[in-house]
C-alpha cells in the first residue's frame, strides 16, 4: 500500500461527501486506502460513508477525541508506508496524492510535505509559515519579515517547483512517511485542536528532516468550516494550545518574550482594523487580547 489518506471528521457530512468525492475522482495510479475517522459525530456523516462509500474504512469513536488524537487512531490501522492527513473541508483539484506521494518518496530526508492550497474562489490560500512559533515567529506575525524575505511565497508557493518551508505545513494536507509518525509516537495528545500539526513539525525538524512545498499539488480548502463552535470558546482553545505548544518547544524565558511579542502584535492589528472601520476583525483581535 502506498498511501493511507485519513480524513478526521466531525459534524461535516457534506463537506466529507464532497472530499471523498474528489479524492475517488482525482486519485489515480497509486495504491491507496482511505480512512475516515468520526468524531462522534451527529449529523449522519458516519451513516453517509456506510452508504456512500462502502470500501472506505469507517472508525467511529463513541467521544469527540479531537484532531490529533483522531488521527493517530486512523493512523493505528494505516496499511500505507505514507499518511495524508486530509481535512474534510478540502477538495482535491487533481492527481495530488500522487503527486506528493512521488516527491515524498524519492526524497528520503524530506519528513513532511504538503501542496498548494486555494479557497473556495480558487484563489492562493495559506498553504504553510516559513517560521514555526518562536521569537522569529512572533517577530514574522508582527513585522511581516517572511513578506520582506520571500515575498509573494511566504504561505504560497508561485515557484512551481518544490520549495523548503522553514516552518510548518497546514495540517489540511499534511503528507509523513507512517514509519516516522510512528516513531514519534504521532501528535501530542495534550493538544485536542489548534497546534497539533506545528508540533509535531517541530519533532520533525529536530529530528533531522526537511518540510517541502509541493505546488504542483492542488487542492481547495474551504477553511474554517470544520470547526462549530463560538468565537470566545475557539479563542480560549487557540490560546490554550499555543500556550502548550511553547511550554513543549521553549524554556520559559524565550515563551515570556514570544508572548510580549504576540501582544503587540494584536494590539496593533486592533488598532489598525479600528481605523480601516473593520468592527468585526477589530473584535476578534480584541478577544485575543481579553484572553492573554
Amino acid at each position: 500500500m502506498d498511501v493511507s489518506i485519513i480524513i478526521v471528521s466531525y459534524n461535516t457530512k457534506a463537506l466529507l461527501q464532497q472530499c471523498l468525492q474528489s479524492v475517488f475522482e482525482k486519485t489515480q495510479d497509486i495504491w491507496f486506502e482511505v480512512i475516515v475517522v468520526d468524531n462522534a459525530s451527529h449529523d449522519g456523516s458516519a451513516q453517509m460513508v456506510r452508504e456512500e462509500f462502502p470500501n472506505i474504512m469507517l472508525i467511529e469513536s463513541l467521544e469527540n477525541l479531537g484532531f490529533g488524537r483522531a488521527n493517530n487512531l486512523g493512523a493505528k490501522h494505516a496499511k500505507g508506508t505514507y499518511l495524508l492527513l486530509l481535512n474534510p473541508d478540502t477538495i482535491l483539484l487533481n492527481n495530488a496524492v500522487k503527486i506528493l506521494f512521488d516527491f515524498i518518496d524519492s526524497h528520503p530526508k524530506v519528513g513532511i510535505c504538503g501542496g498548494n492550497l486555494f479557497d473556495a474562489a480558487k484563489k492562493p490560500a495559506l498553504s504553510y509559515q516559513m517560521f514555526l512559533p518562536s521569537v522569529a515567529g512572533e517577530l514574522d506575525d508582527f513585522l511581516r519579515i517572511s513578506t520582506i524575505i520571500y515575498g509573494k511565497n511566504s504561505y504560497f508557493n508561485h515557484t512551481k517547483k518544490p520549495l523548503i518551508v522553514k516552518g510548518y505545513i497546514t495540517g489540511a494536507d499534511l503528507m509523513i512517511k507512517t514509519s516516522l509518525f510512528n516513531q514519534l509516537n504521532g501528535f501530542d495528545t495534550d493538544f485536542f485542536v489548534y497546534y497539533e500539526e506545528t508540533e509535531l513539525t517541530f519533532r520533525v525538524k529536530k529530528a533531522g528532516y526537511a518540510v517541502y512545498s509541493v505546488p504542483q499539488a492542488e487542492i481547495i480548502h474551504l477553511e474554517g468550516q470544520t470547526f462549530s463552535g463560538d468565537r470566545e470558546r475557539k479563542t480560549r482553545m487557540f490560546l490554550e494550545s499555543r500556550k502548550k505548544y511553547y511550554q513543549k518547544t521553549h524554556c520559559r524565558f524565550v515563551s515570556w518574550i514570544c508572548d510580549r511579542i504576540f501582544l503587540c502584535s494584536c494590539v496593533l492589528y486592533y488598532c489598525l482594523f479600528v481605523v480601516a472601520g473593520k468592527s468585526q476583525k477589530a473584535n476578534n483581535w480584541m478577544l485575543i487580547i481579553k484572553y492573554l
